[in-house]
């Protein structure tokens, strides 16, 4: 005898079928994220504890600052975690035996790796913790931020360094600065340590070892813009690359990182019209040293590359009169001068729109000039306090906040009334 099943009957057993075995892959898909969620969280966890402190490098041309502070923290021996978004990050070409460097991605991908970490310590060179899609995360105890320039602290965009914990400086300005925003705002005092520049000792050191170079026929004039609204290449554009190409010298035109992503259709239209040629170049080099070392003088507007190329090189610069807007920066908030427009006037001559028909004497006058030596001398002191000894202090503080916090934890875990009924 057949076995048979009514059409209706068939129906609803396969729609019961295809219900149980719905049911199993959801099951099991829910199984395998639980899974890999755990597996995650024990990784994280084991970094966490092997190596309590964490770096965090948002691009690969931040390698220049964090670079002696790994070689020190190599040489102490400190197990670190070095967090990059740059695949192509130079870390990755580095041999260390105490600092593991992972890639986390990018955006949204990066983000979610930071806001769950794990960490005891965090160091970093971004701004906007806890502002925008980076957030504190709760199993990181403390936040420490390093500039990558020597020059005001308040020239991040705004609410930049507000929520870290403490802030790695070079100078006594900036020390001010950062207490005036935090009163302004009603914040917590935060931890503000002067170690110095590590990345401007280093390039230091590259100098002096560096052979001396050899006095050209043709002078070299590099053009090294910020980005943005009051930059050089925004304000001026094609009127400073033609005067500039009148000169008869050679010409480098490095724009800033961040125009490749936030003024992208502006250059590739300025590179079209002006491409590479025997007389000019356009530098993107992830290491600026030979650059800067090849230049005669630095033509640029507020950009921290001023004050690689004068304290480190002690050159001269032409500084353009962009009339910048404080609007998105957190110098809004304080009334009163940018330490980088008080120092700037006294390190090079300042150039404006209606001087570029004389800009080969402007760049000859401001190059043969020996009155710009003592500005220079001023300014390394006002910015560059502990010069040649940027890394260690780096990591002495890195170190002992360590420390600091193991002992804290510690503290709690034997304190009694810390622990629940």
């Amino acid at each position: 005898m057949r076995f048979y099943i009514d059409p209706g009957t068939g129906s609803m057993l396969f729609t019961i079928l295809i219900a149980v075995l719905g049911s199993l892959v959801y099951l099991l898909r829910n199984l395998k994220l639980k899974i890999g969620s755990l597996i995650r969280r024990d990784r994280k966890a084991e970094h966490a504890q092997a190596t309590p402190l964490v770096i965090f490098s948002d691009h690969k041309r931040y390698w220049t600052t964090f670079a002696p502070i790994c070689d020190e923290l190599e040489k102490r021996g400190q197990p670190t975690l070095y967090l990059s978004e740059s695949q192509d990050d130079p870390v990755f070409q580095r041999n260390y035996q105490h600092i593991h460097a992972e890639y986390i991605g990018e955006g949204n991908s990066a983000f979610a790796r930071l806001n769950f970490l794990r960490a005891r310590v965090m160091l970093s060179t971004t701004p906007s913790l806890d502002v925008y899609q980076w957030k504190r995360s709760r199993d990181v105890s403390w936040y420490v931020h390093i500039p990558h320039a020597p020059n005001d602290i308040t020239l991040y965009r705004m609410f930049g360094i507000d929520y870290y914990d403490a802030i790695l400086l070079s100078g006594e300005y900036q020390v001010e600065q950062v207490r005036k925003l935090e009163k302004l705002r009603g914040l917590p005092e935060k931890e503000l340590k002067l170690v110095g520049i590590p990345y401007m000792d280093e390039m230091k050191k590259r100098l002096d070892a560096a052979p001396a170079k050899q006095q050209g026929s043709m002078r070299t004039v590099l053009l090294a813009p910020s980005w943005g609204d009051s930059g050089i290449l925004k304000r001026y554009g094609t009127a400073i690359l033609d005067a500039l190409l009148k000169t008869g010298y050679h010409i480098i035109i490095r724009p800033h990182p961040q125009s490749y992503t936030s003024e992208k259709e502006m250059l590739d239209t300025l590179k079209a019209a002006y491409p590479d040629s025997d007389q000019l170049e356009w530098n993107r080099d992830n290491d600026n040293f030979d650059v800067l070392s090849r230049s005669d003088i630095l033509i640029s507007d507020f950009s921290g590359v001023i004050f690689d190329f004068t304290l480190v090189f002690d050159k001269p610069v032409l500084y353009a009169d962009t009339s910048f807007d404080k609007g998105p920066y957190d110098a809004w908030w304080l009334n009163e001068e940018l330490w980088t427009f008080e120092i700037l006037p006294k390190l090079g001559m300042h150039i404006s729109e209606q001087s570029l028909p004389e800009l080969k004497e402007i760049i000859d006058q401001c190059i043969e000039n020996p009155a710009y030596q003592e500005a220079r001398d001023q300014a390394r002191r006002e910015t560059w306090c502990h010069i040649g000894a940027g890394a260690e202090k780096t990591v002495d503080y890195l170190m002992e906040t360590l420390d600091r916090l193991s002992t804290v934890k510690d503290e709690k875990k034997d304190d009694p009334s810390s622990k629940k009924a």
